[in-house]
């Protein structure tokens, strides 16, 4: 009996990259996101920032982090002490009021808040200015807002700088 010889590859070359390969690709990295990415993101790993718009912590934005399972979403802390920066964007906000009070202006309508309220900034063609105030100058009001990236580009949303925050001194 004749034996028939066979050579073994150790390893594949690798697939030609094409669009197919890279959706391919890109659904492993979700994957593998999706089982070892970052689940607790640590106040400490988050610093503050001085921004046009306040003073924020940054927890996840889709420009800054990818190894989250959530990576399409943005959320970050704003302590009001005495107003924001207002600006205008397409809207799709949830913004949670961690503690304080205050109020936002919203297209021009006054809108209070306080410790425990959900302030949602509607989704508009045209987009939604708005500016955060406090209303106790002891205390810094502190909230925590929500944005779904998706939903954003989807709107085509812009954002558009129209006055910068008090505290801000940056050019």
């Amino acid at each position: 009996m004749a034996e028939n010889e066979r050579t073994r590859e150790r390893e594949r070359e690798p697939p030609t990259q094409n669009s197919y390969e890279l959706v391919v690709q890109g659904d492993r990295a979700f994957a593998e996101r999706q089982r070892l990415g970052q689940v607790v993101l640590r106040l400490e790993e988050c610093p503050q920032t001085q921004t046009r718009q306040g003073l924020l912590r940054t927890y996840m934005s889709p420009p800054l982090q990818q190894n989250t399972p959530l990576r399409h979403w943005a959320v970050f802390t704003h302590e009001v002490r005495t107003k924001s920066g207002k600006h205008r964007h397409q809207g799709g906000l949830v913004i949670y009021v961690i503690s304080g009070k205050g109020y936002s202006v919203v297209d021009g309508e006054r809108v209070d808040w306080e410790k425990g309220d959900l302030v949602l900034l509607p989704l508009r063609k045209d987009g939604v200015e708005h500016q955060h105030f406090n209303s106790d100058p002891a205390e810094p009001a502190l909230w925590i807002a929500f944005i779904h990236f998706p939903l954003r580009e989807y709107v085509a949303s812009e954002m558009t700088q129209i006055e910068v925050a008090t505290d801000y001194l940056g050019s």
